[in-house]
């Protein structure tokens, strides 16, 4: 099985038949067609390409690629790298019934994007003497040695940009699903913010 592409829709909370509250995370999870399959021959190797979601205006060059799979409009396409491409076809739509309750699937999502921080938001640095005189309340001060070896040390925590970062979330399980409005409860929180999208992978 490869997965579903999917959208964050928020977090909530539901009540199990022991009284207990969960926190769950909202999934928009497909329909999902496949738009194109991949093979080692043409394409020097194996995936399955997914749609997800309409959008109401198409270039020339997306519509065309559809058209070969008799798909209207999709908003996202993403790909799955997997060994066995037979029991797939073009054209046909995968939902949420691939999934059940009390699966453990793993979510790969993008992380909030914060733009150029600096060391103290990005890293937790403590920062310098917050006293008056002192001219180094947020600078990095000292970066490295200036003899030897003449250079900033490798993984040295530095500004730069935060956030926007691919992170999978291992071992989360499936609480719930609603299969009429196609989405899952997914127990804990998951990468992005709301209408992130969001690649949902069955573990074995």
């Amino acid at each position: 099985m490869i997965g579903l592409i999917g959208k964050k829709i928020g977090m909530s909370h539901i009540f199990l038949e022991n009284g207990s509250v969960v926190p769950v995370s909202l999934i928009q999870a497909g329909p999902c067609p496949i738009v194109q399959i991949k093979d080692e021959s043409k394409d020097g190797y194996t995936a399955v390409q997914l749609g997800f979601g309409q959008r109401k205006r198409m270039n020339k060059p997306m519509s065309g690629h559809l058209k070969k799979a008799k798909v209207p409009s999709v908003e996202r396409l993403f790909e799955f790298t997997t060994n066995d491409i037979k029991d797939f076809k073009v054209g046909e739509t995968l939902d949420v019934s691939l999934f059940n309750d009390g699966d453990t699937i793993s979510v790969t999502g993008w992380t909030k994007g914060r733009g150029f921080a600096g060391g103290i938001k990005r890293w937790g640095w403590h920062g310098g003497p917050g006293s008056h005189g002192s001219m180094s309340h947020r600078r990095i001060g000292s970066a490295g040695p200036g003899s030897f070896p003449g250079r900033i040390w490798k993984n040295k925590t530095m500004p730069g940009r935060y956030g926007n970062e691919q992170v999978t979330m291992k071992h989360l399980q499936i609480v719930k699903i609603d299969k009429k409005e196609s989405v899952l409860y997914v127990k804990g929180a998951v990468p992005g913010s709301r209408n992130g999208y969001l690649l949902i992978t069955k573990e074995a």
